[in-house]
């Protein structure tokens, strides 16, 4: 694999993990699409991710996982099953991204993908919710549901269609995150040391 190839693989792969940290079920739905669009390939492991019902599951599964994340509290619940979920379907999507590369040097990748950047992009969110949960009594919840949602898609399409920008829109959002935690941890300990 040449070096330019092997670059927009690892930001394929890092942009799809990404992704699913924020919804277990857009990023494989969005990818057999592109799939079925002729945009991207699928390795013949994971060529059932193209099967139109496959992508029908997957757009039902979306759309279920999508609404109850607008429901105040059930929306903590989903979390606790999605976290796991979540860092196998990015492991999944790193490892079909990453196809033509050394198969150790492949699954390394992939679960550095799944479990690093698919598990802390999970985790950031799951901390989120918990934080808007405790601050709004789950009412601002529907708001961090939707930005969720919104880096759900964008972020698959972008990196699919310019793998290096995408991955840099990816970085930037792992930076917010990053800040907004900080603040919101900051202000959870100024309120309890009132």
């Amino acid at each position: 694999m040449d070096p330019i190839t092997f670059l927009i693989s690892i930001c394929l792969a890092i942009g799809l993990a990404a992704a699913c940290g924020f919804r277990v079920f857009i990023p494989p739905f969005l990818y057999g699409l592109f799939y079925r669009a002729d945009l991207v390939s699928l390795n013949e492991s994971w060529i059932w991710m193209g099967n139109d019902w496959i992508i029908i599951l997957f757009g039902l599964a979306s759309l279920l996982e999508i609404s109850s994340t607008f429901l105040p509290w059930i929306d903590n619940i989903l979390d606790i099953v999605a976290t796991p979920s979540a860092i196998v379907a990015g492991t999944i999507l790193a490892s079909n991204c990453l196809d033509g590369i050394d198969p150790g040097l492949k699954w390394i990748l992939s679960l550095i993908c799944g479990i690093g950047v698919t598990g802390s992009f999970q985790i950031s969110t799951v901390v989120g919710r918990g934080l808007s949960s405790f601050f709004t009594g789950g009412l601002g919840n529907p708001i961090f549901a939707l930005i969720e949602d919104i880096n759900a898609i964008f972020i698959p399409i972008i990196v699919i269609l310019y793998p290096i920008l995408g991955l840099l829109f990816v970085l930037t959002i792992a930076f917010i995150i990053r800040l907004s935690l900080k603040k919101l941890r900051n202000r959870k300990r100024m309120n309890t040391n009132l």
